[in-house]
C-alpha cells in the first residue's frame, strides 16, 4: 500500500536573547496515510472503484523574517560581521586579525560532526520501512504456486513481482498437507530438476480434521510436534496445504486500468465476487496471469484471485506455531496438485488445446483442479473421499469401517481374484459396493466438469489424472472411464522429481501428491 506522509514545517527566530537567536524548526503535525476505498457491498457488477481523494494540505505560511538583535555589548563589530562571526568566536581571543582564521577552522569539524550522525539516522528507519512494504499482509499469509507463465510476472505490479522472485529462491522447501486421516509431509530441494529428499506420513486421529476444516487446534499441535521430531523434519521452510469449500477462487479481465493502486482495489471489489463476506474477515491475494494490449492501446490484464475465510487459516496458523513450526507461506492444495503432476507449458508454446483435469482422491474429499496448462482455471472441493468405499464396504459384509479398509486394497475391479480372508462371495459383493459409491463420485466429477465448460473461455477436457491414496485400487481409473466418458489415468506424483537416495519405500505414494506438489518450486 502506499502511504503519503506529509510534513509542514514552520522555520521562526523567537526570542531576541543571544543565546536564544539561532533557528528553530517546528514541525506540523503530521497528516494521516489516505484510506483504502471500501469495495462496493453489492455483487453486480459495477465500474472499478474511485481511488481515494487526495488529502488536501494547506501551504505552510512563510517563514517570519525577523531582524538580527542589536548588540550593545561591543559597538566596534559591524552588523556584517555579526552575521559571518557566530557569539561564541567572540568570546575567544586570540590576538589580532589572525585569530580570526583558527575558530574558522574549528567551525568545520563542528560541523561535519553534527551532520553525520544525523545522516544516518534519517536513512536507517527509511531502509526498514521499504523492507516491510515489500511484503504485503495478504502475501505472507497466502502464497501463490500455481502454474503462471514467467513473462506474465515480469508484467505485474511491483508488489507481486518482488514476491514472487522471493519465492523463487526458496531452495528446500517441505511441503505439509494436513488430511482427514494422516499427515503427510515431502521435502524438496529446488535446484534445477526439483530433488526429493525426503518423505513422511503418519496417521491422524479421526476427527482433527473433518472436511477441510480444523476441530481440534491444540490436537493438532501435539501431533505436528510429535510427528515433526519422530521423522527428523526441519521446522522451518514449511509450506502448508488448505483446501476448503470456503476458499474461492476465480479468473477474470480487467481492462483500462494501469494505475497500481486503482488495480488493486478493482481487484478487491471483484474479490465479492469470489467469495461475498466483509473485507475485514477475508484472507485476499491475487496474481496477474498475462496481459494483452487492445486496439485502442489499453492494456487487458488477465487476474487470478483467491479469497479465503481469515478465521479458516488463522486456526491452522495458530497450530503450526504452537508446533514450533515456521510457515514460508500457505498455498492452495489445487495449485500443489497441477504442480506435482503437469509440468508447465513454456511460454513460445502458446495457448493449449485442452484442459487438463487432476483429481486427488482423499479421506473425506477430493480436491478438482482444472489447468490450461499454465494456471488453475477452475477448481472445486467435492465431498466424497475414499472412506465412502468403506462404509459401504463396511455396511455390505457387516464389519467395522476399519476392518473394511484392508478389504479395498486387497480388491481389484477388473478381475475377479478373491483375497485371503473372503469367500467369493463375499468378494463379489464388495466390488459390487464399490461399483455403486463410484456411481456417486462419477456425477460429482460430470457435474464439475459441465460447469467449468459453461464458463466463458473454457476448453475441451483431453483427460482426467487421478492421484491421492484410492488411486491404488486396481480398475479405478477404467471403472471410472466407463462411466464419464473421458480418458482417465493415474497420475504419477514423482515424474516432475529426482528420487533421492535416501528413500527407500514409496508406497502408496498417490497420497504424497499433494506434499510433493507443495515442495515444489516453478
Amino acid at each position: 500500500m502506499v502511504d503519503w506522509n506529509k510534513e509542514v514545517k514552520l522555520s521562526d527566530l523567537v526570542g531576541r536573547k543571544k543565546k536564544e537567536a539561532e533557528e528553530t524548526f517546528v514541525p506540523a503535525p503530521e497528516v494521516p496515510s489516505a484510506d483504502e476505498v471500501e469495495p462496493a457491498a453489492e455483487i453486480s457488477p459495477a465500474p472499478a472503484p474511485t481511488p481515494a481523494a487526495p488529502v488536501a494540505v494547506s501551504p505552510a505560511p512563510p517563514a517570519l523574517l525577523v531582524p538580527e538583535p542589536e548588540t550593545q555589548l561591543d559597538p566596534e563589530l559591524e552588523a556584517p560581521a555579526t552575521e559571518s562571526v557566530p557569539w561564541y568566536k567572540r568570546e575567544l581571543s586570540f590576538g589580532g586579525g589572525k585569530g580570526d582564521k583558527p575558530p574558522k577552522k574549528t567551525k568545520q569539524p563542528k560541523a561535519k560532526k553534527t551532520k553525520q550522525p544525523k545522516a544516518k539516522k534519517e536513512k536507517r528507519p527509511k531502509e526498514k520501512q521499504a523492507k516491510g512494504e515489500r511484503v504485503p499482509f495478504y502475501k505472507r499469509e497466502l502464497s501463490f504456486g500455481g502454474k503462471k507463465g514467467d513473462e506474465p510476472k515480469a508484467k505485474a505490479p511491483k508488489g507481486k513481482a518482488q514476491d514472487a522472485s522471493a519465492s523463487k529462491r526458496l531452495k528446500r522447501v517441505t511441503g505439509l498437507k494436513i488430511g482427514g486421516s494422516q499427515l503427510a509431509a515431502a521435502r524438496v530441494h529446488n535446484n534445477g530438476v526439483p530433488e526429493l529428499i525426503q518423505v513422511a506420513r503418519e496417521e491422524l486421529e479421526p476427527g482433527v480434521v473433518v472436511g477441510g476444516e480444523l476441530r481440534d487446534p491444540e490436537a493438532l499441535a501435539a501431533s505436528l510436534k510429535d510427528f515433526f521430531k519422530r521423522h527428523k523434519l526441519p521446522r522451518q521452510g514449511v509450506r502448508l496445504g488448505i483446501a476448503n469449500n470456503r476458499i474461492g477462487v476465480r479468473t477474470f479481465d480487467i481492462g483500462g486500468i494501469d494505475d497500481v493502486k486503482q488495480l488493486e482495489n478493482a481487484v478487491r471489489f471483484r474479490a465479492h465476487e469470489a467469495l461475498p463476506i466483509p473485507i475485514e474477515d477475508a484472507v485476499i491475494d491475487w496474481q496477474v496471469l498475462s496481459e494483452r494490449e487492445e486496439e485502442d492501446g489499453s492494456t487487458t490484464r488477465r487476474i487470478l484471485l483467491v479469497v479465503a475465510y481469515r478465521d479458516l487459516l488463522d486456526r491452522y496458523v495458530d497450530a503450526c506455531k504452537k508446533a514450533g513450526i515456521k510457515l514460508v507461506g500457505i498455498d492452495l492444495e489445487a495449485f500443489a496438485l497441477l504442480r506435482a503432476v503437469a509440468e508447465p507449458l513454456p511460454v513460445e508454446a502458446g495457448p493449449s488445446s485442452a484442459a487438463i483435469v487432476v483429481v486427488a482422491v482423499g479421506h473425506d474429499r477430493s480436491t478438482f483442479a482444472v489447468s490450461d496448462g499454465r494456471a488453475c482455471e477452475f477448481t472445486r472441493v467435492l465431498d466424497w473421499g475414499g472412506a465412502a468405499l468403506n462404509v459401504a464396504i463396511a455396511r455390505e459384509l457387516d464389519i467395522a469401517p476399519s476392518e473394511a479398509e484392508p478389504v479395498k486394497r486387497t480388491l481389484s475391479l477388473r478381475s475377479h481374484d478373491t483375497p485371503e480372508g473372503l469367500t467369493d462371495d463375499q468378494a463379489n459383493r464388495a466390488r459390487e459396493a464399490i461399483r455403486r459409491q463410484l456411481q456417486s463420485f462419477a456425477r460429482e466429477l460430470v457435474s464439475s466438469l459441465q460447469f467449468y465448460q459453461n464458463q466463458p473461455g473454457s476448453l475441451g477436457i483431453g483427460e482426467i489424472v487421478l492421484t491421492g491414496g484410492l488411486v491404488h485400487l486396481r480398475g479405478l481409473a477404467e471403472e471410472l472411464q466407463a462411466l464419464i466418458g473421458v480418458s482417465v489415468r493415474p497420475g504419477d506424483p514423482l515424474g516432475r522429481v529426482k528420487v533421492g537416495k535416501k528413500i527407500k519405500d514409496a508406497e502408496q505414494v498417490g497420497s504424497l501428491a499433494i506434499a510433493i506438489g507443495l515442495g515444489i518450486e516453478d
